[in-house]
């Protein structure tokens, strides 16, 4: 199996997809979108900045760097969690939440490996 995006229907009735690493685990996870098209442009726009660099902000020392880009971050329940903002500044993918920060790392490797040359499906609602 190789990685794969999947568009679905959210139960909103909006686009959203999610991002699958070849051994069916989900890398990454997309906001909902209006339309098909926002949708597959998100999906661009993940391919195009898959290789960014990473902003570490549970690093006390850190300094931001510009979009695009990952950070990495603790939510509030101080798990590990990354998201890949576009040049623009929007999030257009997050993760899971990790107990552990090299997972989050692990998972931005993925992203980067997998997302520029991974197919897209849509699924039938």
């Amino acid at each position: 199996m190789s990685a794969r995006f999947e568009i679905k229907v959210a139960k909103n009735g909006d686009y959203m997809f999610n991002l699958f690493a070849p051994n069916g685990k989900i890398i990454a996870t997309s906001e909902t979108y209006s339309s098909l098209q926002n949708c597959k442009n998100g999906i661009d726009s993940v391919k195009r900045n898959a290789a960014s660099h990473v902003e570490d902000q549970t690093k006390t020392d850190a300094a931001p760097l510009l979009c695009p880009k990952y950070e990495i971050y603790l939510d509030r329940e101080d798990k590990f969690r990354f998201r890949l903002r576009a040049s623009n500044g929007e999030i257009i993918c997050v993760s899971q939440a990790y107990t552990v920060k090299a997972s989050a790392q692990t998972g931005i490797a993925s992203l980067a490996e997998n997302a520029p040359d991974a197919e897209t499906v849509m699924l039938e609602q």
